[in-house]
Protein backbone atom coordinates (compact mmCIF):
# COMPACT_ATOMS: atom_id res chain seq x y z
CA UNK A 1 0.00 0.00 0.00
CA UNK A 2 1.45 3.15 -1.26
CA UNK A 3 1.70 6.27 2.14
CA UNK A 4 1.08 8.39 -0.52
CA UNK A 5 -2.97 8.52 -1.19
CA UNK A 6 -4.42 10.10 -4.16
CA UNK A 7 -5.89 12.73 -2.34
CA UNK A 8 -2.66 14.53 -0.89
CA UNK A 9 0.56 15.43 -2.17
CA UNK A 10 2.14 14.72 1.43
CA UNK A 11 3.21 11.17 2.19
CA UNK A 12 1.13 9.12 5.11
CA UNK A 13 3.96 8.69 7.04
CA UNK A 14 5.00 12.17 6.99
CA UNK A 15 1.37 13.37 8.22
CA UNK A 16 1.08 10.95 11.20
CA UNK A 17 4.59 11.88 12.45
CA UNK A 18 3.49 15.56 11.99
CA UNK A 19 0.57 14.92 13.61
CA UNK A 20 1.99 13.11 17.05
CA UNK A 21 4.94 15.98 16.86
CA UNK A 22 3.41 18.90 16.35
CA UNK A 23 1.56 19.73 19.95
CA UNK A 24 4.50 18.31 21.77
CA UNK A 25 7.31 20.52 19.04
CA UNK A 26 5.28 24.00 20.20
CA UNK A 27 5.39 22.97 23.75
CA UNK A 28 8.72 22.69 22.83
CA UNK A 29 9.48 25.97 21.48
CA UNK A 30 7.90 27.58 24.74
CA UNK A 31 10.79 26.18 26.39
CA UNK A 32 13.28 27.78 23.78
CA UNK A 33 11.79 31.06 24.23
CA UNK A 34 11.74 30.38 27.73
CA UNK A 35 15.72 29.79 27.64
CA UNK A 36 16.42 32.62 25.34
CA UNK A 37 14.13 34.96 27.30
CA UNK A 38 16.50 33.75 30.77
CA UNK A 39 19.62 34.22 28.77
CA UNK A 40 18.74 37.50 27.24
CA UNK A 41 17.43 39.07 30.10
CA UNK A 42 18.95 37.70 33.33
CA UNK A 43 21.74 39.47 34.16
CA UNK A 44 25.86 38.06 33.66
CA UNK A 45 26.65 37.65 37.05
CA UNK A 46 23.70 34.97 37.71
CA UNK A 47 26.22 32.22 35.82
CA UNK A 48 23.99 28.97 37.06
CA UNK A 49 20.71 30.92 35.12
CA UNK A 50 22.74 31.72 32.20
CA UNK A 51 23.85 28.11 31.82
CA UNK A 52 20.67 26.38 32.29
CA UNK A 53 19.13 28.95 29.92
CA UNK A 54 21.50 28.16 27.31
CA UNK A 55 21.43 24.37 28.22
CA UNK A 56 17.76 24.53 27.55
CA UNK A 57 17.84 26.62 24.39
CA UNK A 58 20.19 24.17 22.77
CA UNK A 59 18.27 20.87 24.05
CA UNK A 60 14.94 22.29 22.16
CA UNK A 61 17.12 23.53 19.25
CA UNK A 62 18.49 19.49 19.08
CA UNK A 63 15.22 18.73 19.12
CA UNK A 64 14.02 20.58 16.47
CA UNK A 65 16.89 19.67 14.27
CA UNK A 66 15.89 16.28 14.88
CA UNK A 67 12.15 16.68 13.82
CA UNK A 68 13.73 18.17 10.50
CA UNK A 69 15.81 15.26 9.84
CA UNK A 70 13.11 12.75 10.38
CA UNK A 71 10.43 14.67 8.09
CA UNK A 72 13.18 15.43 5.31
CA UNK A 73 13.79 10.73 5.42
CA UNK A 74 9.76 10.87 5.51
CA UNK A 75 8.98 13.36 2.80
CA UNK A 76 10.82 10.99 0.57
CA UNK A 77 11.77 14.30 -1.30
CA UNK A 78 15.37 14.15 -0.23
CA UNK A 79 16.56 18.32 -0.59
CA UNK A 80 13.44 19.40 -2.77
CA UNK A 81 11.90 19.44 1.40
CA UNK A 82 14.17 22.61 1.41
CA UNK A 83 11.99 24.05 -1.03
CA UNK A 84 8.08 22.88 -0.72
CA UNK A 85 8.56 22.86 3.28
CA UNK A 86 10.62 26.25 3.25
CA UNK A 87 8.55 27.69 6.43
CA UNK A 88 10.16 24.39 8.20
CA UNK A 89 13.45 25.25 6.89
CA UNK A 90 12.94 29.31 8.31
CA UNK A 91 11.63 28.03 11.34
CA UNK A 92 14.47 25.87 11.88
CA UNK A 93 17.41 28.65 11.06
CA UNK A 94 15.32 30.91 13.27
CA UNK A 95 13.58 29.41 15.93
CA UNK A 96 11.97 32.18 17.05
CA UNK A 97 9.78 32.14 14.22
CA UNK A 98 8.14 29.33 15.09
CA UNK A 99 4.56 31.02 16.59
CA UNK A 100 4.05 31.22 12.46
CA UNK A 101 3.61 28.02 13.03
CA UNK A 102 0.34 28.16 14.73
CA UNK A 103 -1.63 27.05 12.16
CA UNK A 104 -0.05 23.91 11.97
CA UNK A 105 -0.50 23.15 15.31
CA UNK A 106 -4.42 24.35 14.83
CA UNK A 107 -4.69 21.70 12.46
CA UNK A 108 -2.61 19.14 13.81
CA UNK A 109 -5.37 18.88 17.04
CA UNK A 110 -8.63 19.39 14.83
CA UNK A 111 -7.78 16.31 12.94
CA UNK A 112 -8.53 14.53 16.15
CA UNK A 113 -11.91 16.35 16.54
CA UNK A 114 -14.88 15.80 14.67
CA UNK A 115 -15.75 19.10 13.93
CA UNK A 116 -13.95 23.40 14.63
CA UNK A 117 -14.71 24.53 18.07
CA UNK A 118 -14.65 27.72 17.06
CA UNK A 119 -16.46 29.62 13.89
CA UNK A 120 -14.00 30.20 11.16
CA UNK A 121 -13.94 34.03 11.96
CA UNK A 122 -12.98 32.95 15.72
CA UNK A 123 -10.43 30.93 14.39
CA UNK A 124 -9.00 33.34 12.63
CA UNK A 125 -8.48 36.28 15.04
CA UNK A 126 -7.30 33.44 17.44
CA UNK A 127 -4.76 32.59 15.53
CA UNK A 128 -3.81 36.11 14.76
CA UNK A 129 -3.94 37.16 18.27
CA UNK A 130 -1.79 34.28 19.63
CA UNK A 131 1.25 34.99 16.76
CA UNK A 132 1.36 38.58 17.34
CA UNK A 133 1.41 37.88 21.14
CA UNK A 134 4.56 35.58 20.27
CA UNK A 135 5.87 36.82 17.54
CA UNK A 136 6.17 40.30 19.47
CA UNK A 137 7.69 39.06 22.58
CA UNK A 138 10.13 36.88 20.49
CA UNK A 139 11.06 40.31 18.41
CA UNK A 140 11.10 42.07 21.72
CA UNK A 141 13.86 39.69 22.76
CA UNK A 142 15.73 39.84 19.57
CA UNK A 143 15.63 43.80 19.31
CA UNK A 144 16.64 44.09 23.30
CA UNK A 145 19.61 41.31 22.71
CA UNK A 146 20.93 43.31 19.60
CA UNK A 147 20.48 47.23 20.63
CA UNK A 148 20.78 47.87 24.58
CA UNK A 149 24.27 48.26 24.39
CA UNK A 150 24.57 49.51 21.08
CA UNK A 151 26.17 53.25 20.41
CA UNK A 152 23.85 55.97 19.89
CA UNK A 153 20.65 52.85 20.80
CA UNK A 154 17.34 54.43 21.56
CA UNK A 155 16.21 50.92 22.68
CA UNK A 156 17.82 50.62 26.26
CA UNK A 157 15.51 48.55 28.51
CA UNK A 158 13.23 45.70 27.43
CA UNK A 159 10.20 47.74 28.41
CA UNK A 160 11.63 49.49 25.62
CA UNK A 161 11.52 46.88 23.04
CA UNK A 162 8.11 45.66 24.30
CA UNK A 163 7.10 49.35 23.62
CA UNK A 164 8.78 49.37 20.22
CA UNK A 165 7.19 45.66 19.23
CA UNK A 166 3.52 46.95 19.84
CA UNK A 167 4.08 50.12 17.58
CA UNK A 168 5.66 48.16 14.86
CA UNK A 169 3.43 45.04 14.58
CA UNK A 170 0.68 47.58 14.83
CA UNK A 171 1.70 49.48 11.82
CA UNK A 172 1.74 52.72 14.10
CA UNK A 173 5.47 53.52 14.55
CA UNK A 174 5.82 56.60 16.35
CA UNK A 175 9.41 56.03 15.87
CA UNK A 176 10.28 57.67 19.26
CA UNK A 177 12.54 54.38 20.04
CA UNK A 178 14.05 52.43 16.72
CA UNK A 179 16.76 50.09 15.91
CA UNK A 180 20.37 51.43 15.17
CA UNK A 181 21.76 48.05 14.60
CA UNK A 182 21.71 46.00 11.17
CA UNK A 183 20.29 42.61 13.04
CA UNK A 184 17.91 45.10 14.68
CA UNK A 185 16.76 46.25 11.64
CA UNK A 186 16.44 43.15 9.96
CA UNK A 187 14.12 42.02 13.09
CA UNK A 188 12.29 45.60 12.47
CA UNK A 189 11.88 44.24 9.11
CA UNK A 190 10.30 41.08 9.81
CA UNK A 191 8.27 42.08 12.01
CA UNK A 192 6.67 44.91 9.87
CA UNK A 193 5.95 42.31 6.83
CA UNK A 194 4.17 39.96 10.06
CA UNK A 195 2.38 42.68 11.38
CA UNK A 196 0.70 43.43 8.12
CA UNK A 197 -0.10 40.06 7.46
CA UNK A 198 -1.68 39.95 10.56
CA UNK A 199 -3.67 42.91 10.27
CA UNK A 200 -4.72 42.45 7.18
CA UNK A 201 -6.27 39.27 8.26
CA UNK A 202 -7.89 40.16 11.45
CA UNK A 203 -9.57 43.36 9.20
CA UNK A 204 -10.46 41.42 6.71
CA UNK A 205 -12.14 38.23 8.68
CA UNK A 206 -13.77 41.40 11.00
CA UNK A 207 -14.54 43.10 7.79
CA UNK A 208 -16.76 39.40 6.40
CA UNK A 209 -18.24 38.67 9.63
CA UNK A 210 -20.08 42.02 9.67
CA UNK A 211 -21.04 41.74 5.95
CA UNK A 212 -22.72 38.52 7.13
CA UNK A 213 -24.43 39.90 10.27
CA UNK A 214 -25.96 42.43 8.60
CA UNK A 215 -26.79 39.75 5.70
CA UNK A 216 -28.90 37.94 7.92
CA UNK A 217 -30.24 41.02 9.56
CA UNK A 218 -31.60 42.34 6.12
CA UNK A 219 -32.88 39.16 5.37
CA UNK A 220 -34.70 38.62 8.52
CA UNK A 221 -36.16 42.20 7.65
CA UNK A 222 -40.50 41.63 6.16
CA UNK A 223 -40.77 42.92 2.62
CA UNK A 224 -41.23 46.47 2.34
CA UNK A 225 -39.30 48.15 5.53
CA UNK A 226 -36.58 49.92 4.94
Amino acid sequence: MSDQPADSSTPLRLRRWEQRTEVPLFVASLFFLLGYALRVLVPDHTQPWRDLALTLVLATWLLFAADYAVRIRLSGQGLRFLRTHWLDTVVLVLPLLRPLRLIQVYTAVQRRRAQPRLSLYARVISYAGMTALLLGFSAALAVYHEEHLAPGATIRTFGDAVWWACATLTTVGYGDVVPVTPRGRTVAAGLMVCGLALLGAVTGSFSSWLVQVFTREDEKRPPGRG
